[in-house]
């Protein structure tokens, strides 16, 4: 795997749009910056047990969404760091090389196919 740059590129838009996405549901932990927490959407009328009961629905939804964004954001930072590193496009797996088709589908592949799974 010799030019890294149109994955690189597309690894970094797909960044950013994470990023907005994560931002739009939760917010970096100010404890640990590298991790993100659900944030409820407030109405402003939280006192009427209705909202609040709503307000606690969506917090719910958002820390599904939140933990789905983050698994993705972690796996595409981690390619960017594979690329930096001069590792991208080996498998984790064998040491192989990882499919071109593969890495077209998915720039943040860790695997080839064959070891798709594991």
């Amino acid at each position: 795997m010799n030019d890294t740059s149109t994955y690189k590129a597309r690894l970094e838009e797909e960044k950013a749009n994470l990023e907005t996405q994560l931002s739009s549901v939760g917010r970096r932990n100010p404890s640990n910056p590298n991790d993100w927490e659900a944030v409820p959407q407030e109405t402003g009328q939280e006192a009427d047990p209705s909202d609040r009961a709503d307000t606690l629905e969506h917090f719910g939804e958002n820390a599904a969404i939140l933990s789905d964004l983050e698994n993705r954001y972690a796996d595409v930072t981690a390619a960017l760091d594979r690329i930096a590193d001069g590792t991208y496009g080996t498998c984790s797996v064998d040491g192989g090389e990882i499919e071109t088709e593969r890495l077209d589908a998915d720039p943040a592949a860790r695997t080839c196919k064959a070891h798709m799974n594991a």
